[in-house]
């Protein structure tokens, strides 16, 4: 293609014309006048692709702690914040990734409508220095759309081990004289320089390259200006509308729909649209970036190992064997510590109770039943911490996204891409982020499969049942038995995914993957921080809610009957409730009424079944050795052994989600009666497991 720029005095060299706003100097002065007197709040959005640092550059800007991981597709909703400069305020958004502003899933139209409905002042385009010629095609498209743009450049601390260069004179002026600041996300550094240019470029205007495509399309884009022009008048960013029509866009196409296009628009044009953008950002690389061809040789020699497709899964397997190692014996030496705490304030409390001569009933309620329900789940305290921990460090290390990468082979055997299983690993930590992740895949079809599948992982939720009764009834061997039941939940996924592939009359192989493999690096000790602080948050904070209030429902409902208070437990409302359902519980061997009252709780959240059998039971601290031993001497005494026990692990893994994650699977389908379907469906699965384990279970071994 014949190239020539104009302008700027850089001579001949591409097909591209630094664009400046029409109007010249004397219209830039009258800009300036009327924004240095406008004091509203700059409203300013952080575009980039996934994974390349906005979230982090976000939470540095405003003092905000929003969840971000080296890993891609995070964020899936927009996130306001409030920031200033010299007194000036600034409205920040944080957007969800995308790559281009052709748009297939939902986060994707987030992004996208954000920006084209004019909610943005200036955009603020975050791009990963490292792999600038990828982050450079979504940059070409927002300066087409005419709105002010600043390139920040992140990470550059990767450029510099690289070896590699960015010349920052060459660059602005390759890309129109747009702002190109260099900023650090994790060190914090460039902040002031980023919203110096915010502010100074807001009062400018846009600026930035025009690209000047071959004569054919010019032709075409002409063509539909023209179309354009007749039919609407003039529009903002006519020249882009007039590309998205070439492209087929379907959002633009609806929006300003033109009547007899057939003889303009042959057929598609973005392909031959974006080969001659690329063909602009060769340049562009040719010319400001040195020494790219310095390759990270830690990230391949490791990927050599984590993305092998032999040696990927084990590897996989392994890690996590260690994560749930270190969960299990540091979680278990600092819980110890809990545990103490945890009885000198329950001998405390009935002291001071019984020395104010409280009466029965209220020490029953605050000892037997608030103490010993959310103190119980305090205790587990540690596990949870060391496993978020280790989380954690996973995510930002860069490594989730090689899981992902691995397992797409095996997904695209159920029918769906590997990066339905991102949300999956999300399932681990909780299952209500897990579920809003879906937003990332392109289809319904494809979410409503990976939403129904996702709560089958192991939520940290679950992790004190399986610590609980582990250690209670495998004591040599609870770090396998809790390992096992997280391998249980990703094969059940696996397999439901398939058997409901297996019926789609439609079916179809699973997507293609394409998903950005980031840098490993050190994890960033302020984002490890803020990761595990929120998760410990949201912990105690059902502890002081969900598993509070469940664990006086529960106290109260084990000591009203129908007439009344009652003195006899087996007379209560509980009891009441769990004889019904014991007779459907038995063929797992969960027979007994307070297996099933203690499940029914969970419903609220997975921890309330250990506050249960606590309550259930009448211990205190039902996680220490001697809570243990008297809960598993209680449980033998009613013919309560390993295997149920087992068979109450498997269960408590498969039934349906909490009410949290009820309410948010019923937001992201938009349907009762989908989200009623899969409960039910849930809880059937959960049944024929638990049965299956013990029955099979109990034939073996007698």
């Amino acid at each position: 293609m014949n190239r020539e720029i104009k302008g700027c005095g850089n001579g001949s060299y591409g097909s591209v014309v630094l664009g400046q706003p029409k109007g010249g100097e004397a219209v830039r002065q009258r800009r300036r006048a009327e924004h240095k007197e406008d004091s509203r709040p700059i409203t300013v959005g952080f575009v980039g692709n996934p994974n390349c640092g906005k979230t982090t550059l976000f939470n540095a800007f405003t003092g905000a702690k929003l969840k971000v991981a080296n890993w891609p597709g995070v964020t899936v909703e927009r996130v306001e914040g409030s920031a200033s400069y010299k007194g000036r305020p600034i409205k920040v958004i944080d957007l969800p990734g995308i790559y281009s502003l052709t748009s297939y899933t939902i986060e994707e139209k987030v992004t996208r409508k954000c920006i084209e409905d004019g909610e943005v002042d200036v955009i603020i385009n975050v791009v990963d220095a490292s792999s600038l010629e990828r982050n450079l095609y979504l940059t070409m498209q927002l300066i087409e759309l005419k709105k002010p743009v600043i390139l920040a450049l992140n990470m550059m601390d990767i450029v510099e081990e690289r070896g590699m260069e960015i010349d920052m004179h060459r660059l602005p002026e390759m890309l129109g004289e747009i702002p190109v600041v260099q900023v650090s996300a994790r060190k914090r550094t460039g902040l002031d320089a980023l919203m110096h240019a915010v502010v100074h470029h807001y009062e400018e205007g846009p600026h930035g390259v025009v690209i000047h495509y071959s004569s054919e399309v010019e032709e075409k884009i002409a063509a539909v200006e023209q179309a354009l022009k007749g039919k609407y008048g003039e529009m903002d960013n006519m020249r882009w509308h007039a590309i998205k029509f070439l492209e087929f866009d379907q959002l633009v196409v609806n929006d300003h729909p033109l009547e007899h296009m057939e003889k303009i628009l042959t057929h598609n044009y973005e392909k031959q649209i974006i080969n001659e953008k690329y063909d602009y950002i060769e340049y562009i690389i040719e010319e400001c970036l040195f020494n790219k061809d310095i390759k990270a040789a830690t990230t391949d020699r490791v990927d050599r190992l984590m993305t092998h497709p032999i040696w990927g899964i084990p590897a996989f397997l392994g890690i996590m064997a260690l994560v749930f190692f270190l969960t299990f014996t540091v979680g278990d030496f600092l819980k110890g510590y809990f545990q103490m705490g945890l009885d000198m304030l329950s001998k405390g409390t009935l002291e001071l109770l019984t020395s104010i001569q409280a009466s029965q009933w209220m020490i029953s309620l605050i000892v037997d039943g608030i103490i010993a329900g959310v103190g119980g789940i305090l205790t587990f305290l540690p596990n949870i911490f060391i496993l978020f921990l280790a989380l954690a460090f996973l995510e930002d290390s860069g490594y989730m996204a090689r899981v992902a990468y691995v397992m797409n082979e095996t997904m695209g055997m159920v029918g769906l891409s590997g990066k339905a299983f991102l949300p999956m690993l999300l399932g681990f930590g909780c299952t209500v982020p897990a579920v809003m992740a879906t937003r990332a895949l392109e289809s319904v079809r494809d979410r409503r499969r990976t939403i129904l599948i996702t709560p089958f992982m192991s939520c940290s939720a679950r992790l004190p049942i399986y610590v609980l009764f582990a250690e209670m009834f495998f004591p040599d061997r609870a770090l396998l038995v809790a390992y096992s039941l997280y391998l249980i939940g990703l094969f059940v996924a696996i397999m439901v995914a398939f058997i409901v592939h297996f019926h789609d009359k439609n079916r179809r192989q699973g997507n293609s993957l394409l998903i950005e493999l980031p840098e490993y690096k050190t994890p960033n000790s302020r984002t490890v921080a803020i990761y595990v602080w929120d998760k410990v948050k949201d912990y105690l904070s059902k502890a002081g809610t969900t598993i509070f209030l469940a664990s006086i429902a529960l106290w109260f409902i084990m000591n009203l009957g129908p007439q009344g208070f009652v003195a006899d437990v087996s007379d209560s409302f509980a009891a009441i409730v769990g004889h019904s359902l014991a007779p459907f519980l038995r063929p797992a061997g969960l027979g007994q009424w307070q297996v099933a009252v203690a499940l029914i709780s969970g419903l609220s959240a997975k921890e309330v079944v250990v506050s249960s059998f606590s309550v259930l039971y009448g211990i205190n601290n039902v996680n220490s050795s001697a809570g243990m031993a008297g809960l598993s001497g209680i449980l033998a005494e009613a013919g309560f052994g390993w295997m149920n026990a087992y068979a109450l692990m498997v269960f408590c893994l498969l039934y349906s989600p909490c009410i949290a994650a009820v309410a948010t699977i019923k937001r992201e389908t938009g349907s009762w009666k989908w989200t009623l379907g899969m409960v039910l469906f849930q809880l059937a699965v959960a049944w024929m497991g638990a049965v299956l384990v013990f029955q099979l279970g109990s034939f073996i071994f007698g």
